[in-house]
């Protein structure tokens, strides 16, 4: 499993302990988890439907960049330049090198697909240009980038990679 769902309050107290105690400005270089790339623009025509709808082919890819420290997504808040926003509600404990993704849409959140859903089916991701905040539960940053179509999506296939 690459995502441990636990219930220990003990671990995850720890792990926020010293995940807060990183200074906000220097949270991008100091942060473990990191937004890695942004699919912005779900393939295809852009239908909200939550029966037919194309809304969960959006998602944000965060990674757990640290080699020794398990992360506690709880409390951890992806949202964008106007406000929209998405709470991890439960323990989701990302493992040194280990990822998930957040989709839009409804789904059942999975260890073995690496997967979390915002439960609405509306698009967040705006396909000219957005704004990406990765936010501690703290309420400091961890990680942000900015794109434009034009300028950070060379290819035009709708997803940009921030880290590797």
């Amino acid at each position: 499993m690459r995502i441990r769902l636990v219930t220990m309050s003990a671990v995850a107290a720890g792990t926020l302990a010293v995940l807060t105690a990183v200074p906000a400005q220097a949270a991008e270089y100091t942060s473990a988890l990191k937004l890695k790339g942004i699919q912005y623009d779900a393939p295809g025509r852009d239908s909200n439907n939550c029966t037919t709808g194309n809304t969960h082919q959006e998602y944000v890819t965060i990674k757990n960049y640290s080699s020794t420290k398990t992360v506690n997504l709880k409390g951890y808040v992806v949202k964008d330049a106007a406000g929209h926003k998405f709470t991890f509600p439960a323990n989701h404990y990302l493992e040194p090198g280990d990822y998930v993704k957040l989709r839009g849409g409804h789904g059942t959140d999975s260890d073995a697909k690496n997967v979390v859903y915002r439960d609405n089916c509306n698009f967040v991701w705006n396909n000219d240009k957005d704004t990406v905040f990765l936010k501690k539960p703290s309420g400091a940053g961890a990680d942000t980038h900015a794109y434009t179509k034009g300028g950070s999506d060379p290819d035009g296939n709708g997803y940009i990679k921030f880290h590797s």
